[in-house]
């Protein structure tokens, strides 16, 4: 893997980290000054490459494009880009000519399943930016944010990028999954397909909607209190029918951690679920992926050591409108071994790789992970996670496309695949419900969540 930041490098910023409790995030006068100017509101390099295949950066669009037919939220997403064609597809037989910008996971999805695998590769688009909100927001991060209780917490301004120029790993991770600019409410019924190596699938269904206040679009506060919330519930299978599953996360992961509770129907009671995260199974998928890799990492990162590895150009799921598309059935969509290739859309952009490796005397199945940060949305798009012996196991992407409503990028589908067992988790899929992802409404509130919701929606 060839990489434009040393590894040496990021260990220093780790040592520094380490020996200081908390991190030292603030921008230099340099790194203000790029703001805006040679890099976009929240850091990424505005330039392309030399080579002319990631282009500069535009920006041009804010919520729906000009040309763009979207009716509202709720319905599924509309291409921008509907006349794109691959510009060349990379295969198992010409892998070796794009190993560079290629996982450990690809790589291995290609050995795995070199007759079917492929990436269709599209031209790269860096189209749609950030509301000024968010680019206020960070600016004031960029200068004032910081880690405390050794990387369990942060002090920031909400509603925008946390470290535009993250110095360590935690600041990294913290970015990337925890203080994102996501929609800030979402309301969604989509289903969990479990492929078996036979090509068999166990179905799920999930009635879900999730809150996160501090990220209403134009708002600006401290990290205080709870800052979001969520509730699960299963439709499908039907042994699970109507569990429940809510909680609410803050700021910090020591002094204020997770809390989580289970409405079981069965019983008609709600408990708490202590210590809800990590590697615990997400309900409602067959132990095929852990609470925390959903959307590649979630939940606090107090039992890995953190490293930013560098950045490199990779070929990654961009603008993946088509993959959603009601047009798509299931048969067609989820082949055997993976997703349909035909349905896919790869880009050539620059990522951050960050390494998580497991520390002495902590417990997880996952013994090292690497994570994948698009540049310019600092959303985590690919993971790779390896087992206690130091083999890759799994490999997982999420499929993000910009939902104009919401004026940033929504995770939709994440194909989570196992490769010692030659199955895949697609989680997260919308083409044959009759609705999309309702976001931004604003019609939910802390009474839909916790303990006493859970009881109400369960009677």
């Amino acid at each position: 893997m060839k990489l434009n930041y040393s590894m040496l490098a990021a260990g220093v910023a780790l040592q520094t980290f380490l020996m200081t409790g908390t991190a030292l995030a603030a921008a230099t006068a340099e790194e203000l000054a790029e703001l805006g100017a040679t890099r976009t509101c929240v850091g990424a390099v505005k330039a392309g490459n030399a080579e002319g295949t990631i282009p500069e950066w535009g920006g041009k669009w804010l919520g729906v494009p000009p040309h763009v037919n979207f009716e509202g939220t709720g319905n599924h997403p509309v291409d921008p880009y509907p006349e794109d064609k691959p510009l060349f597809v990379i295969t198992a037989q010409n892998m070796a000519e794009h190993a560079d910008k290629l996982s450990a996971g690809q790589k291995a999805l290609f050995e795995q399943y070199p007759d079917s695998f492929q990436m269709p590769i599209y031209e790269s688009r860096r189209d749609f930016r950030f509301p000024d909100s968010v680019c206020e927001a960070t600016r004031r991060n960029a200068e004032d944010a910081k880690l405390v209780s050794e990387g369990e917490g942060v002090e920031a301004t909400t509603g925008g990028i946390l470290f535009p120029f993250p110095k360590t790993g935690l600041e990294l991770l913290w970015t990337s999954s925890f203080f994102t600019y996501r929609p800030w409410t979402e309301e969604m019924v989509y289903d969990n397909a479990y492929v078996l190596n036979d090509g068999n699938i166990n179905w799920g269904r999930v009635k879900s909607r999730n809150l996160a206040p501090h990220l209403k679009t134009g708002v600006m506060g401290e990290t205080q209190g709870k800052s979001s919330f969520y509730l699960n519930e299963t439709v499908l299978p039907e042994r699970d029918r109507g569990e429940i599953n809510t909680g609410m996360e803050f700021w910090n992961h020591t002094t204020d951690p997770r809390q989580s509770w289970r409405y079981d129907p069965g019983t008609r009671r709600v408990r708490q679920s202590p210590e809800y995260g990590f590697d615990m199974s997400f309900p409602g998928t067959g132990g095929s992926i852990t609470v925390d890799e959903v959307r590649i990492f979630n939940g606090s990162p107090q039992r890995y050591d953190w490293n930013i590895v560098g950045k490199q150009e990779m070929y990654i799921p961009y603008n993946t409108y088509r993959v959603h598309s009601p047009d798509i059935s299931y048969e067609d969509l989820l082949t055997p071994g993976h997703a349909n290739p035909e349905h896919m859309r790869y880009e050539l952009h620059r990522v951050w790789v960050l390494e998580a490796t497991l520390k002495d005397g902590y417990r997880h199945i996952y013994g090292k992970r690497h994570m994948y940060v698009d540049e310019d949305t600092l959303f985590m798009v690919m993971g790779d996670n390896y087992d206690a012996r130091g083999s890759l196991w799994r490999t997982s992407m999420v499929n993000y496309f910009y939902a104009y409503e919401a004026q940033t990028w929504q995770a939709g589908v994440g194909f989570y695949h196992d490769l010692q067992a030659g199955s895949y988790q697609a989680f997260n899929l919308i083409n044959e419900q009759p609705k999309g992802y309702t976001l931004n409404v604003g019609d939910l509130s802390e009474r839909d969540f916790g303990p006493q919701a859970a009881r109400r929606a369960g009677l």
